[in-house]
């Protein structure tokens, strides 16, 4: 059965329950836009049901699985926790997880007004975040690399969507953080996917960090990169006051990586109209002003 011939209802979402988790059945069902690898449904008030559907393996919810349970007790912020799981069957051959909702506005939908205890909120939780990972933890195939490693992915994305007016700054950005020192520190752990759409927010703040799919063990810059990504001008300096723990290279490298990902979601902003089911047209000027905000630095 391919992606496109499986269509995930809400009736398919309650006949998974009654096959396999009976007592959640009863819940009221809520489809979640957006998403890419996973489609998301609301059961009730307090569970979401996460299912695979572009993802060609399940891989990345079988991670959310694995470690999840292990780093969310410690982390400050709301994530979202499995509590059940889902096993392909005939009436669905791929895998499900129900796990808490973490309830507040996708970013990418909402906004943050209150700057500084946002800065100061994903400072927190990043250094919760970011301490070394056990030697079994996940390592990233496609992101987690130096920079310099990355060198294709950006190139893609630059001539795809890079503006001619700014061109030449994106570039020297790149360039400055392909030159930077490599992190020597022993792998800590990194969401990985730090973009307006995996976080969520309430009362003009930070409230939520979601999909944790892509976490690896690697370089801390990754996510430190959401200083530009993810807050409003002018307080990336704030984020990286209280964070404390980076040096300039792994600032030069966080801004070179904030870079590749605001050409990431302008380019996802220009697809989004194509009917790709992770493209969404308000990720372009979310992009955009990323890109000024590291173009700025500040």
């Amino acid at each position: 059965m391919t992606d496109t011939e499986i269509k995930i209802t809400a009736d398919l979402v309650r006949d998974l329950l009654e096959e396999q988790h009976p007592d959640l059945a009863g819940l009221a069902i809520r489809e979640v836009a957006g998403g890419w690898g996973n489609q998301m449904w609301r059961l009730g008030d307090e569970l979401a049901m996460r299912m695979q559907r572009m993802d060609p393996t399940p891989e990345l919810q079988l991670k959310e699985r694995r470690w999840l349970p292990v780093l969310a007790p410690r982390l400050p912020l709301p994530v979202p926790t499995p509590v059940r799981f889902g096993e392909p069957s005939e009436r669905f051959p791929k895998h499900w997880t129900v796990m808490t909702w973490v309830p507040g506005e996708p970013l990418d939908h909402g906004s943050i007004s209150r700057g500084a205890h946002a800065a100061d909120t994903l400072a927190g939780f990043l250094r919760a975040l970011h301490v070394e990972a056990p030697a079994e933890a996940p390592i990233a195939t496609d992101r987690g690399a130096h920079p310099r490693n990355c060198t294709d992915g950006f190139e893609n994305f630059f001539q795809a969507v890079a503006p001619d007016d700014i061109a030449s700054d994106v570039r020297s950005v790149w360039d400055d953080a392909v030159a930077a020192h490599t992190w020597e520190g022993p792998p800590v752990w990194v969401h990985g996917d730090l973009h307006p759409a995996n976080v969520v927010v309430s009362d003009g703040t930070l409230s939520g960090i979601v999909d944790f799919g892509d976490m690896f063990a690697g370089d801390p810059a990754w996510d430190l990169a959401a200083a530009w990504v993810l807050l409003p001008a002018g307080t990336a300096s704030r984020f990286f006051d209280m964070y404390a723990h980076a040096d300039e290279a792994a600032i030069r490298r966080a801004r070179g990586l904030a870079a590749m990902k605001s050409l990431f979601l302008m380019l996802m902003g220009q697809n989004g109209d194509r009917g790709l089911p992770g493209g969404k047209p308000n990720w372009g000027p979310a992009g955009r002003a990323a890109l000024d905000r590291v173009l700025k630095g500040v």
